[in-house]
């Protein structure tokens, strides 16, 4: 069934002269493929081997023959230029239309083309009477130029959306029209196959570039992971499962990505599920959400894709028992995806696939795969997403048998405004009184009360755990005096500076010793000369396993604490982390958070405190500031330089806790980049605090770094810290 104009765009009148035009134009359209298919077959005995062996047994009937063929296919008092099928016909067929020569098919199928569009201006008077959409509907047929011109000042006039508004009835006719006729070979097939709705366009009708070649972009086993709806979305959400409660649902989520699975309570007592995908995911296509632009396009033209694939593993996550009734409603690129799911066998025989409702949707040629599966189509002729598959309203073949197609015309001309569920579902509820009753009494058993419902969030693959594989390590609780402590601590997402100042040796020893780093047998400063090295370590913690927390630590290069190297620590500095002995010692450590500290002081060392900490790291500049503004305990701000990139980057790290030396291999993960030239400066370390006293003991107040090393994103995973010395420390 079709429904028609549903806010009466036209009369009885423009509806009969309607009918007759379709009906004139569907038959020249069968002539033309008659046609076309004769030709084929001509073109086939051309290089037929037994017509060319008959010739050969009788060459001169034999000549004859293939002659009087060939005219038959390229006289223009016969088919014209008309040569199809084979290798021989796609030669032909393609010199042909470089050429520009005449062909009876296409002759004829254009005029059937131009019936339907008569047809759809008989319905829709403004369709005629706009002079710039008239202009455009008769340059299609007079060539490339005239038709770029015109399409040109439509735009110009309306704007990109006006244009497609006032072309979209007759959209898929126009480029069949224009594709037919112009000299463009790659583009006919496509062009053929709207023509005569035999099937879906295969390539671009304006460029002849395939389809499925772009569609086969979009690859992906599909994931569903279950998500949480916010506060806002949940109070939309419908008691009970009605045809407007359930485009209300569709409606909360939006096009974000997410499907809605419910399962209700029919009238009779039987629970039932009905799933329901949104459209198009708002944003550029990219490789997570499978409802993104590339998405919404294999979708369409393909039988399966993520999406669909996508949707069917959260089918399985939501435990539908097999033999369960299951309704699939969807909008825009979510209606082809359901659409493609009714498609599957499997499916069909794991659940009763009993309904398929697209919304705005390209599924003319799409089947399910159950034959008592109920399908309905609503269309606003005025929305061109619908006609992406090549079948528009100009359309004068008919319906799918068994389908329920909603066809009707609307004021809300203006493309995409029409095409937005919003208006789909106004109408639908307001204008569309027939049709909505018709689908409400196919679901009337889904009718009752919600008695589950789970929001999916779609993915092209399935989503590996964050950090994977870096992060992927056993994990233990660890026990402390404020509460277990989870091992090793990891953090998916970290800014990370290290910025390297000099300072005085003399001076990093003696805050060595009064800090506990300067032990019998080593934990010895550095030297160069009558300097050594000091490090500023700051790590803002987006993400981590001790919670969201800023950490900014100074520490003192040391040597090997067994074997102290004086000319030997450059080789030792360069061997890997794990087999390296010289490291940082922590002078003090401020962190942010309580939880964080409680964890360090437990598990790595003594000397931590908390502290306000405000920090930005972007791989250029730095702002780091410790304390309050009354009470600054230290500033560290300004560019970085430019920057080349380094390795990973992982420390060892030595501390005092309880009495005994620890040693903590830091591990690290992500893009680094080593600035040479920093232009930051430290300052602000008057207040009373170990970190302001041990930076101005070091005379580092107010000193720019030598060196810095940054991440604005890095993985990090922190085990315990070792004894160094555990005979001594016992």
């Amino acid at each position: 069934m079709t429904t028609t104009d549903a806010t009466g765009d036209a009369g009885s009148g423009g509806a009969e002269a309607a009918r007759r035009l379709l009906g004139a134009a569907r038959e020249l359209a069968e002539i033309a493929h008659a046609l076309r298919e004769t030709s084929a077959h001509a073109t086939a005995a051309l290089t037929d081997p037994r017509v060319a062996a008959a010739a050969c047994r009788a060459p001169r009937r034999g000549w004859r023959a293939q002659r009087a063929l060939a005219r038959a296919i390229t006289d223009p008092a016969g088919l014209g230029w008309a040569p199809s099928g084979g290798a021989l016909g796609v030669l032909g067929a393609k010199l042909g239309g470089l050429a520009g020569a005449d062909s009876l098919p296409v002759a004829i199928m254009t005029t059937s083309l131009r019936l339907r569009i008569a047809a759809v201006a008989a319905t829709q008077p403004a369709l005629a009477a706009d002079p710039l959409t008239r202009r455009l509907v008769d340059a299609a047929g007079e060539g490339r130029i005239a038709a770029a011109r015109a399409l040109r000042a439509l735009v110009r006039e309306r704007g990109a959306a006006g244009a497609l508004s006032a072309v979209s009835p007759v959209f898929g006719e126009v480029l069949a029209l224009r594709a037919l006729l112009d000299q463009n070979p790659l583009n006919d097939h496509t062009a053929w196959l709207i023509a005569t709705g035999m099937g879906a366009a295969t390539a671009d009708p304006l460029t002849g570039m395939s389809n499925r070649a772009i569609a086969h972009l979009d690859r992906g086993l599909g994931a569903a992971e279950r998500a949480e709806p916010s506060a806002s979305e949940t109070a939309r959400f419908c008691r009970d499962a009605t045809l407007l409660g359930l485009l209300g649902d569709l409606l909360a989520i939006g096009p974000t990505g997410r499907a809605l699975l419910l399962t209700v309570r029919g009238p009779d007592g039987v629970e039932r599920h009905v799933l329901l995908a949104p459209g198009m995911r708002v944003g550029a296509p990219d490789d997570a959400s499978p409802g993104d632009l590339l998405g919404a396009f294999s979708s369409t033209v393909l039988d399966s894709g993520p999406y669909s694939r996508a949707l069917a593993k959260a089918l399985a996550d939501h435990r539908i028992p097999a033999g369960a009734e299951l309704a699939l409603i969807g909008h825009s690129a979510g209606g082809a995806a359901v659409m493609n799911l009714s498609r599957d066998p499997a499916l069909s025989a794991r659940y009763r696939i009993t309904h398929v409702i697209a919304i705005g949707s390209p599924v003319d040629f799409k089947e399910p795969a159950d034959p008592a599966t109920w399908v309905a189509s609503v269309t606003n002729r005025h929305d061109i997403i619908p006609s992406l598959d090549g079948q528009g309203a100009g359309n004068c073949f008919d319906p799918r048998p068994g389908r329920y197609v909603v066809d009707y015309g609307d004021p809300a001309h203006l493309f995409p405004a029409c095409h937005s569920l919003e208006r789909y579902a106004a109408n639908i509820e307001h204008d569309l009184p027939e049709a909505r009753a018709r689908i409400e009494e196919e679901l009337a058993r889904y009718n009752g009360p919600v008695l589950r419902r789970s929001v999916y969030r779609l993915y092209d693959d399935a989503r590996r755990p964050p950090g994977f594989p870096f992060l992927t390590v056993v994990s233990r609780a660890e026990p402390t005096p404020d509460g277990p402590v989870d091992l090793p601590a990891r953090t998916p997402d970290a800014a990370v500076l290290t910025a390297w100042f000099t300072a005085d040796a003399a001076s990093a020893l003696a805050v060595l010793r009064e800090a506990g780093g300067a032990v019998p047998g080593g934990l010895l400063p550095v030297r160069a000369g009558t300097r050594t090295v000091v490090a500023l370590r700051v790590h803002d913690h987006r993400e981590s396993t001790l919670g969201p927390h800023r950490e900014v630590t100074l520490g003192v290069l040391v040597h090997d604490p067994w074997r102290p190297r004086p000319v030997g620590v450059c080789l030792d500095l360069l061997r890997r982390p794990h087999l390296r002995g010289a490291g940082l010692w922590m002078l003090t450590t401020v962190l942010s958070t309580p939880a964080a500290v409680a964890a360090h002081r437990n598990l790595w060392s003594d000397h931590v405190s908390a502290a306000p900490v405000r920090v930005h790291l972007d791989g250029r500049s730095a702002a780091l500031a410790v304390g309050t503004p009354d009470d600054r305990v230290l500033a560290f701000a300004g560019p970085l330089g430019p920057g080349v990139p380094a390795p990973s980057g992982d420390q060892v790290l030595y501390s005092a806790r309880a009495g005994a030396t620890l040693r903590t291999h830091v591990r690290a993960h992500g893009p680094a980049w080593l600035h040479p030239a920093p232009r930051a400066r430290l300052g602000g370390c008057a207040a009373d605090h170990p970190l302001a006293a041990h930076l101005r003991a070091l005379g580092l107040d107010g000193a720019r770094p030598i060196l810095c090393l940054s991440s604005p994103h890095r993985m990090l995973r922190r085990d315990a810290g070792a004894p160094v010395f555990p005979g001594r420390d016992a």
